[in-house]
């Protein structure tokens, strides 16, 4: 072989030397992650699911990499004041969000503008699937199942059924049953879960919708009787049937949302793969296992299987939105 090069070779190779440091500090940069402190934007309020979702996690990873996890609660705008602030920071696996599928989904339905574009801003990394919702009925309504339901709705006129936000799932549901049934459910809105069980606990309610954790206010009193699950079944309560099990067809009725981590877009692949494989690891430790199954929420999945759920639920959760008719704010 000749020692002497060609002059495309010489080029080829002085190309390769001047991008060498460049490529070199990038692939230092994604091995020391993380190289200081970590900020988990938790877009929700202290003290609800979603923060302690957050903090049980970032305990998990500040041990696994020896460096502190801060939790922030940058709560407000349905999630989207945090998610901003994530998608503006640098890309360097340093600032974390944590929030919910409103945030990844529903913000750009019911927001003209909420301050980022989830595909071209952020990058998700680990989800845990959502819990089955509850369907839970004023004991004077005596329904059990949705037939009873249905029958009690028809007969009454009017039924006062509460949500937790507008255009959440409560009020997605409502919709829904109210196309296929021909029904007049009327939504009414609370800011947050406590207050509208405390409206069915107090009868002003026929009907509220939430989670099993939540909804424990009322059922330990004997003032609600469930008698569906939205999506999918509920273990702690394995005889109550899912919405399609009874016969409910819409297609909103076969997703549930999920509660994840985000990193801004140009974020190295190996960082976001290295913080997907964490999530996925802490579903065995104690305090996550804990809070997973004081929500009874499933174990957190990876960055493929994440972003396959995303991409699968995405069309469904923006036609059923979409299909409110709610004025963007």
């Amino acid at each position: 072989m000749s020692a002497k090069l060609d002059r495309r070779q010489f080029i080829a190779a002085g190309a390769t030397a001047a991008a060498m440091p460049s490529l070199l500090r990038k692939a230092a940069a994604q091995e020391a992650w993380p190289s200081r402190q970590i900020r988990m934007i938790c877009s929700y309020p202290a003290g609800g699911q979603t923060d302690l979702l957050a903090r049980a996690f970032g305990e998990f990873v500040s041990r696994q990499v020896g460096k502190t996890v801060v939790i922030e609660n940058r709560a407000g705008a349905s999630g989207s004041i945090g998610a901003a602030e994530v998608a503006r920071a640098e890309p360097d696996g340093h600032t974390i969000l944590c929030s919910i599928s409103t945030t990844y989904v529903m913000n750009r339905v019911m927001m003209k503008n909420p301050g980022y574009d989830m595909d071209k801003d952020l990058t998700l990394v680990s989800v845990i699937p959502g819990a089955g919702l509850l369907l839970v009925a004023s004991p004077k309504a005596g329904v059990k199942t949705l037939d009873e339901f249905v029958a009690f709705a028809r007969k009454s006129g009017k039924v006062n059924f509460g949500t937790y936000s507008a255009g959440s799932s409560p009020h997605m549901t409502i919709n829904e049953l109210n196309k296929q049934y021909g029904l007049n459910i009327e939504p009414i809105h609370y800011r947050g879960e406590a207050p509208m069980w405390t409206g069915l606990a107090e009868g002003t309610l026929d009907v509220a919708m939430g989670s099993y954790t939540a909804a424990q206010s009322v059922l330990q009193g004997n003032r609600g009787v469930v008698f569906a699950v939205h999506s999918k079944k509920v273990d702690a309560i394995p005889n109550i049937k899912t919405l399609p099990e009874q016969g409910a067809t819409a297609k909103f009725f076969t997703v549930s949302g999920f509660t994840g981590w985000a990193l801004p877009k140009a974020t190295p692949q190996p960082i976001v793969d290295r913080l997907a494989e964490l999530c996925v690891a802490a579903n065995s430790d104690p305090k996550v296992k804990e809070v997973l199954s004081t929500f009874v929420l499933e174990p957190a999945i990876g960055f493929k299987d994440s972003n396959a759920l995303y991409q699968q639920e995405l069309p469904v959760w923006m036609e059923s939105a979409q299909a409110l008719g709610l004025e963007p704010s």
